[in-house]
């Protein structure tokens, strides 16, 4: 298995590329299993030294991760003829999640590449992630990326796998399913917010403009735009209400009830 991963968390970033960036890699041993004892260094492994999985963590995409994983590293172990995007801990099932996902984004840019890929997600209900529930979404996972390997059609460039983080999870039904074309709610996902970091140039540029006005009078300054901060605030029950109204069968629904699609 050869590993190249964000070193940082890439969410909702699709298959995008960061244009103008130099993408600079660092290398992960990893340690114990569900252990925090992993450690990280700035060179890879020198020549000659003893032999130990290493990691590949760039600041860059998941997309851009396939591709520096695909054509700059590993080499001397053959061509690649699976990439596997994941998982990742969040479900990314319906348009909606799917479209943005940088999940999907990685397994699409491997596609393009003429590979054949899987994106992988762990749906989870809540923050608690049991190591038992974990090890038994892997086990299947593992199942099923070999099945869809060893059966893999010639019309499809790459599948999308949602596994539940829910207990017995190996026991339950896996679904075939479509992807739910679902739509956010009106409004912004953009929330307004106040600016609490005031630039220290642009507090004396407004302390100078207000200089030299006749005391008791003031300027009345006209401007397109007012300035404000935005956050990102999705409304995920929009997504989680569109998923209600379309019934069972979609992929929205399967994951929902618990099961693998």
């Amino acid at each position: 298995m050869s590993v190249v991963l964000p070193h940082t968390q890439r969410s909702w970033i699709g298959k995008a590329h960061m244009i103008g960036q130099t993408v600079k890699p660092t290398y992960f041993r990893p340690g114990t299993l569900h252990n925090d004892d992993g450690t990280t260094h700035a060179r890879p492994s020198p020549a000659g030294a003893k032999e130990q999985e290493e990691w590949v963590l760039v600041d860059g995409t998941p997309a851009s991760c396939v591709q520096i994983g695909l054509y700059h590293y590993f080499q001397e172990r053959g061509p690649v003829d699976l990439v596997i995007s994941g998982p990742n801990y969040g479900r990314n099932s319906t348009a909606v999640f799917s479209l943005s996902s940088g999940t999907v984004g990685g397994a699409l840019e491997a596609a393009i590449c003429k590979r054949k890929a899987i994106a992988l997600s762990y749906a989870f209900f809540s923050r608690n992630h049991d190591p038992e529930i974990i090890a038994s979404a892997s086990a299947l996972s593992v199942r099923l990326i070999n099945y869809l390997y060893e059966n893999w059609s010639d019309d499809v460039d790459l599948y999308t796998v949602n596994v539940p983080l829910v207990e017995n999870v190996e026991t339950k039904k896996v679904m075939w399913t479509k992807m739910l074309q679902n739509y956010w709610g009106p409004g912004s996902c953009f929330q307004e917010v106040d600016d609490d970091s005031a630039d220290p140039e642009d507090e004396e540029q407004r302390i100078r403009e207000g200089e030299g006005e006749p005391e008791g009078k003031t300027t009345k300054v006209s401007t397109r735009h007012t300035h404000k901060h935005f956050k990102w605030a999705p409304r995920f029950t929009d997504v989680y209400k569109s998923v209600e109204e379309a019934g069972p069968g979609n992929d929205g629904w399967t994951v929902k009830e618990g099961f693998t699609r």
